[in-house]
């Protein structure tokens, strides 16, 4: 297990996959959880959404995201998430979004 599946698996421990979604509503300032080479998080809630993405490799904490949303609040697997590097600001990549998984506590526990 990579570092950043260990990192993921604590995120989510005791939480049962639900099914997955193409859109998920951001709320206020909240932002995505970046786990390197693994996934994006957004926690909402006692939800727990993970994308585990096209493109897990992309993800890196030295580049910031650039997300361009055609849905308003919600961010959707066809939404556009482009990486900069953090330093010179160029170019570093693409995230090619998946659907959503909202991984939640099991009834009466949360």
């Amino acid at each position: 297990m990579t570092k950043g599946e260990k990192r993921l698996s604590k995120m989510i421990e005791g939480r049962v996959a639900g099914k997955p979604e193409s859109c998920i509503t951001m709320v206020g300032s909240r932002s995505l959880t970046r786990i390197n080479d693994t996934a994006l998080v957004y926690k909402s809630g006692n939800t727990v959404w993970v994308n585990y993405t096209k493109t897990p490799d992309a993800i890196d904490n030295r580049d910031y995201l650039v997300i361009r949303k055609f849905s308003g609040s919600q961010l959707c697997r066809t939404d556009n998430i482009t990486l900069r590097d953090r330093f010179s600001n160029m170019f570093s990549g693409i995230i090619f979004l998946d659907d959503f998984v909202p991984y939640r506590l099991p009834e009466g526990e949360g």
